[in-house]
């Protein structure tokens, strides 16, 4: 299997460079933490099961700030070997210092913190400069019989990374073999590409650098990149032929999952008797989601079918744990067995919405999750949280196509969404300012959608972690004491409710015999973008929120009010902000009303100063302070 040509000595690859810093075009100094020297892979496609690439990398470290291109991993597994792999590093003259061969590589699991096992290793090593710049230089081979994966191909690796030469090369035996390519975000690339009978090659040159910008796009949706795909492909054994998402569905149905859902008699027993009674299979689902959260727990297991294949349902059900997949299978074999209909879905999770690209098959995702079918729409389940409502995603894997699993084929399908005014908070707050300027009240917030997600979770802290987590979020307030605090989690509607009893001193200054403070103490939101003079990127706000605040501020009996802030309304694309005072004289009380509303969208990049004004007017009218006056005794 392996090739001559990947065999050639490392030198004859990178022999032309000169390594000095003084070579680089100085354009490509300008604003930028690293410079790549040379990006290069070469793939030789053999067969459906027989893969072999070389890559070769040399990247110019200006600062420490890119100091990750000093560590060099390589993955590999039964069916994936490393060869040839060396790391070498030159000064800033281009003059070699070190060389690192294979065999001084660390030999990891490359398990997450999370598994029990796993049949994927690392070799890992890390170089510890001693000036800088300096260049490192990784050149390795792969060889797998795992052609479902092609190594990524980002044109610029990271931001502030300029790329001097960049160059793709892949070859294949005859058409069959050959991979389907799909570009994203080459506009404004110089780009040279052929595509002939046995290869197709992308070369590039003098790539300068992106400046992340705040609430921009994420990086994969603005670089420019290329993904592949084979048609037929093998998967640790496992042969495959995908045209589209109905064919990857029934494949994984058929390769993956077959006989997976099999159960003991005895725990088919089980489980229906928990539903004795019960018709509706919503109720049905419900019940079994949380037999599944109180039984089991969440590990990962990195063995199988590329970690794609979850352990069957006999094994998660005998130890009572399972990573994504098999907790997944686990829950469906449950409902299953009581009749309740269910598809295992793949999904692209993390905080940011990632869809799986509808029109480019090929294996995606990271998670898996369950689908069900309840009068004409899905429910969804995350079979790994303990904690989590059942029917409620929250941020983790919200609103995002996934591919849904079925005996007929698979099919893409948008997961739930949580939209803007859904994303709800309603702070309510009664507190009193003393003479000596101290605080002490009550607060009630109540929230849903994601913000739900976001606060829920605190009743699970310990009560020092509790009491850390209110002092960092309200820490506009000096010297917070929190007296007391209850919790309630409608598990039905999805709210939560936090009670929090506080006290601080010093809250308000005092001058003279004046005393100033924030009346806006509990929701005090004081973000505001970073400045830019030629922004680059458009504006994106993935998920909108609504945020409504009512508070009763009882001020001290030898004080009278002398100003306060201006009633304000803002309304504009980005959503709307309000604040109200009213003061009671007969009772010295202010009745504050506050509301926040963020819309969720993509706006131009000429809007940003827009947003950027609308957000320094929230933060400065929600610092605004109430001026009182002692009274003459």
């Amino acid at each position: 299997m392996r090739l001559l040509y990947l065999l050639i000595p490392f030198f004859s690859i990178s022999q032309d460079l000169d390594f000095s810093i003084k070579s680089i075009d100085e354009k490509l100094l300008n604003d930028t933490n690293a410079v790549v020297r040379l990006d290069e892979m070469k793939i030789n496609i053999l067969a459906s099961d027989r893969l072999a690439y070389t890559i070769c990398k040399v990247v110019t470290v200006l600062n420490k700030k890119a100091d990750e291109n000093s560590i060099t991993s390589v993955s590999y597994d039964k069916e994936t070997k490393i060869r040839d792999l060396g790391v070498f590093v030159y000064n800033a003259e281009g003059g070699e210092i070190e060389k690192i061969k294979k065999k001084e590589f660390k030999d990891y699991s490359a398990a997450d913190g999370f598994s029990l096992y796993t049949d994927n290793r690392m070799l890992y090593h890390k170089y510890t400069p001693i000036t800088y710049p300096y260049t490192i230089a990784v050149k390795y081979t792969i060889e797998t019989t795992d052609t479902a994966f092609f190594p990524p191909w980002y044109f610029i690796p990271n931001y502030l990374t300029s790329i001097e030469k960049s160059y793709l090369e892949i070859r294949y035996q005859d058409l069959d073999l050959k991979p389907d390519v799909k570009e994203f975000n080459l506009d404004n690339l110089l780009l040279e590409k052929s595509d002939d009978a046995n290869s197709i090659i992308y070369k590039a040159k003098n790539i300068l650098p992106i400046r992340f910008e705040t609430l921009g796009p994420s990086f994969r949706d603005i670089v420019p990149r290329l993904a592949f795909r084979m048609k037929k492909f093998n998967l640790k054994g496992e042969e495959a032929h995908v045209e589209d998402w109905r064919d990857m569905g029934f494949w994984m149905n058929e390769a993956l999952l077959k006989n997976r859902e099999i159960l003991e008699p005895e725990t088919i027993k089980q489980v229906k008797e928990l539903v004795v009674g019960v018709d509706d299979n919503l109720e049905k689902a419900r019940i079994v989601y949380k037999y599944v959260q109180e039984n089991t727990r969440y590990i990962s297991v990195q063995i199988g079918i590329g970690g794609w294949k979850p352990i069957s349902a006999i094994e998660v059900d005998k130890v009572k744990y399972g990573d994504c997949k098999g907790l997944s299978n686990y829950t469906y074999a449950l409902l299953k067995a009581v009749d309740v209909p269910s598809y295992y879905t793949i999904i692209s999770a993390g905080k940011r919405k990632v869809d799986l690209d509808k029109d480019f098959s090929r294996l995606q995702g990271n998670h898996a999750i369950l689908a069900i079918p309840y009068k004409d729409d899905y429910y969804w389940i995350d079979c790994t949280s303990q904690i989590h409502p059942f029917g409620f995603l929250g941020d983790f894997t919200d609103d995002r196509l996934a591919l849904v699993v079925t005996p007929e084929g698979g099919k893409l399908v948008k997961t739930v969404a949580y939209l803007n005014e859904e994303n709800y908070q309603k702070t309510s707050a009664k507190y009193s300012i003393e003479e000596n300027g101290s605080i002490y009240g009550e607060v009630k917030m109540q929230t849903g959608g994601i913000q739900y997600d976001n606060r829920f979770s605190i009743e699970t802290k310990s009560k020092e972690d509790i009491t850390t987590y209110y002092k960092d979020y309200w820490d506009n307030i000096n010297n917070l004491q929190i007296e007391n605090i209850e919790f309630s989690n409608d598990t039905q509607e999805v709210m939560f409710e936090e009670n929090i009893s506080i006290k601080a001193t010093d809250y308000a200054s005092k001058s003279g015999n004046r005393m100033l403070f924030e009346i806006n103490a509990f929701n005090n939101n004081s973000f505001v973008p970073d400045r830019y003079r030629n922004r680059k990127m458009p504006l994106e706000i993935q998920r909108g929120y609504l945020d409504k605040d009512e508070f009763k501020v009882q001020l001290p009996k030898d004080y009278k009010l002398e100003a306060l802030p201006q009633t304000i309304k803002i309304e504009n694309e980005f959503g709307q902000y309000s604040a109200s005072y009213e003061h009671d004289a007969s009772t010295n009380i202010i009745f504050y009303s506050r509301e926040l509303f963020i819309k969720s969208g993509r706006y131009s990049k000429e809007k940003y100063s827009n947003y950027r004004s609308f957000r320094k007017s929230i933060a400065k009218n929600d610092n605004a302070k109430v001026v009182l006056i002692e009274e003459s005794k």
